[in-house]
């Protein structure tokens, strides 16, 4: 049972990728780090001997503080937190204990240089309708929380990406883009190692919308249909990204937790 300042991987595995995800934060040290430079998915790196410095930023969220073992840096740290008006907490086991229960680990080498205010910036074409949704969805969800999306016209995404110091995405001949027959969305889940049964189904409807096969998910013209509805309900892409967060959400859970799920009228019908 954990401890009442401590959270378990299998709890927190099941916040991650929702709305509801705490603020992540990985205070193991530099040497631990260098030695296996993966991250939980969303997490971000942070001095605990600065905790006092920096806890103030987190006031009020939920936080979920990760240490090599779940010992004296992490909880250290979420104590410093609490002083803060952080409610935070500790991983049980710490990062250790998440790899040796085989949980998703991103590969921290893979993501792009982080801005003077910690995000990731990514850049793509404007007006999105599936892949340049999902992508966003994917990395909010379980890279970076806190990333920006730049919608430019497509001409200037290459370009913007070099003077923003951004990551071009879905545009040809970069790196984060479609592979043969994989989607842009495919190759963010091999590349940050994000391969769960729940994303991988979300992945073929992603695909089957995303390149007109259709056939290879009986969802995916739901999907399409939806993403369309809201390109044409927005002008704004970045109003249009923010429902669309809510749109992926909601298939990410029945990806997760209903697919086995029917319904059916009237529910309560008496048997005869």
């Amino acid at each position: 049972m954990s401890a009442p300042s401590t959270i378990s991987s299998d709890k927190l595995i099941r916040l991650i990728g929702t709305a509801k995800t705490p603020v992540l934060i990985d205070v193991r040290t530099d040497e631990d780090f260098a030695a296996d430079q993966r991250l939980i998915p969303g997490a971000i790196r942070r001095n605990p001997a600065e905790a006092a410095d920096w806890g103030s930023d987190y006031a009020g969220q939920p936080a979920i503080v990760v240490c090599f073992r779940g010992e004296k840096l992490a909880q250290g740290t979420a104590a410093w937190l609490r002083h803060l008006d952080v409610p935070a907490e500790s991983l049980e086991g710490g990062f250790e204990g998440w790899k040796a229960a085989k949980l998703p680990l991103i590969d921290a080498t893979k993501l792009p240089p982080r801005d003077a205010k910690g995000r990731t910036v990514w850049v793509t074409r404007a007006r999105p309708k599936i892949d340049r949704i999902a992508c966003p969805w994917l990395i909010r969800r379980f890279v970076d929380p806190n990333a920006v999306f730049l919608f430019v016209a497509p001409s200037e995404v290459v370009a913007v990406g070099e003077r923003f110091n951004a990551a071009p995405f879905d545009v040809e001949n970069v790196f984060w883009s479609h592979r043969g027959e994989k989607c842009t969305f495919d190759v963010m889940i091999e590349e940050f190692g994000l391969a769960t049964a729940p994303l991988l189904r979300l992945a073929t409807m992603v695909r089957a919308a995303d390149t007109a096969r259709l056939d290879l998910s009986p969802e995916a013209p739901g999907l399409l249909a939806a993403s369309l509805g809201l390109s044409r309900m927005y002008d704004d892409d970045l109003e249009q990204l923010a429902a669309g967060m809510l749109l992926y959400d909601a298939f990410y859970r029945w990806c997760r937790d209903a697919s086995g799920e029917t319904h059916n009228w009237p529910t309560n019908k008496a048997k005869q």
